[in-house]
């Protein structure tokens, strides 16, 4: 994976008519947390990704590692086109694919880790059908095990890969990633003919930011995570919600 651009970077230009935006989540739109269901959704965020989307025509996508109803869960009622799972689930305004089917070895690597998970109080192992997440924030200690017992669980599932990410590494499907998820949402309408707009914070962000780019689009790293392959920078989810206008609630 390229990461070349200089650290050097501005903050991008506010949000235009003709872009297709894409956004992550957890760690661009959201704090972390210890957990996946401990983030906080300020209220007024909501209300003004549902009034960018009508400003774009609906050409806003959130691209995440969470799964498509963990996404409905956090920003209801609001449902917007979304990937899922680094881009194993999609839905489009009139379609939807699903991850592919989890093999039979892989619920009792979930067992196994669950067990391992035991031993470190506060660490979580997430089952996201397809895929499980092994998360150590509220234990960083147990990072080198979740880690080693991840490496040692692969070769028992044919097909997956190692995903890793902020305090959390994850077994899953290799098909594919968040740059084909929004590859494929620029073949489509509303997305297909804008300018496309990428924001992240994490590694996986950055298969997205290379297609962005290959494409003269607008890519923008939240936070200090070098290198990166992005053209632009935010400090934090505090200046991402201001370059969204997400203070006031209201569309510009």
């Amino acid at each position: 994976m390229a990461a070349q651009r200089s650290p050097q970077r501005q903050r991008p230009p506010l949000p235009a008519d003709d872009w297709a935006l894409f956004l992550d989540v957890d760690g661009c739109l959201l704090d972390f947390a210890d957990t996946p269901d401990g983030v906080f959704v300020p209220p007024a965020l909501p209300v003004r990704l549902d009034a960018l989307s009508r400003r774009l025509d609906g050409a806003l996508a959130l691209v995440s590692g969470r799964t498509l109803a963990s996404l409905d869960r956090l920003f209801a009622p609001l449902q917007l086109p979304a990937a899922g799972l680094h881009g194993l689930e999609r839905r489009h305004v009139e379609s939807r694919s699903g991850p592919p089917t989890a093999p039979p070895a892989l619920a009792g690597i979930a067992d196994a880790a669950r067990q391992l998970a035991a031993k470190y109080p506060g660490t979580l192992v997430e089952d996201k059908r397809a895929a499980i997440a092994l998360h150590w924030r509220a234990e960083p200690l147990a990072a080198s095990d979740f880690e080693a017992f991840a490496m040692a669980a692969l070769p028992q599932l044919e097909g997956y890969r190692l995903q890793h990410g902020d305090h959390v590494i994850e077994l899953r499907p290799a098909q594919a990633d968040k740059g084909d998820a929004i590859a494929a949402f620029l073949e489509e309408p509303p997305f297909r003919g804008r300018m496309p707009v990428f924001a992240g914070d994490d590694l996986t962000d950055e298969h997205g930011f290379e297609v962005v780019n290959a494409r003269g689009g607008i890519t923008v790293l939240v936070g200090a995570r070098e290198p990166s392959a992005a053209g632009y920078h935010l400090d934090d989810i505090a200046a991402v919600h201001a370059w969204l206008g997400v203070e006031s609630g209201a569309a510009r």
